[in-house]
């Protein structure tokens, strides 16, 4: 199982990490893909709690703040595709529909090469993309959800709405209020979910039985 994510790069020498495979970056000036400000490798620890077994991509598309372009992130889509993740997890969102062709070419170029996009579905009801384009599974944040629990709902473009914990993985003596929270670690927890299933032979029933899943 490979999954690519696309954030701030990764630590891959963190305990919750245990290395990545490949990497890229697409930031202007930065070749590599260490991470400076600790998001992408707490999107990647969340997903890793829940896959143990997965293998990561480690996919730098912002550097000393969490802004890039549409460009660059559909490139990515398209980088992380070619590499054969399976699971491309954006655990971000744009609310500028006129980013929506760009980047449903690159998620249309991702399913066709059987990548999985894994990105935020809508911010305080405001669509984002590519989490509200058909074939993206698009997430919203429950800050009430367990962290060991997801729900799975139907949603208007035919593919699952998922529902899971904003909260990322936690770190020994820090109050979780402390910690890093949101609609971000609510696709990386997705993310693991699905990636556990994927490895389980298990992805159509996740999708389609019941509304919920451990």
């Amino acid at each position: 199982m490979l999954v690519a994510v696309l954030d701030s790069g990764i630590h891959a020498d963190h305990p919750h990490i245990g290395g990545v495979v490949d990497g890229a970056s697409f930031v202007e000036d930065s070749a590599d893909v260490i991470d400076r400000i600790g998001h992408g490798t707490a999107v990647a620890a969340a997903i890793r709690e829940k896959a143990e077994e997965a293998s990561l991509l480690a996919v730098k598309i912002f550097d000393r703040h969490l802004a890039t372009n549409a460009d660059v992130l559909a490139r990515a889509i398209e980088w992380a595709a070619d590499r054969g993740a399976q699971l491309i997890n954006l655990s971000l969102g744009t609310a500028n529909a006129a980013h929506v062709e760009r980047l449903n070419v690159a998620v249309e170029y991702a399913v066709k090469r059987g990548s999985l996009v894994v990105s935020a579905l809508e911010a305080n009801g405001t669509p984002l993309f590519p989490g509200s384009l058909a074939n993206v599974a698009g997430v919203v944040a429950d800050w009430t959800c367990e962290r060991d629990a997801i729900a799975i709902e139907p949603h208007r473009n035919g593919t699952p709405r998922f529902i899971a914990s904003a909260y990322p993985r936690p770190i020994p003596g820090v109050p979780k209020e402390r910690n890093l929270a949101g609609v971000s670690f609510a696709v990386a927890n997705v993310s693991g979910f699905l990636a556990r299933a994927i490895e389980a032979g298990s992805i159509a029933a996740l999708i389609h039985d019941g509304p919920s899943a451990n």
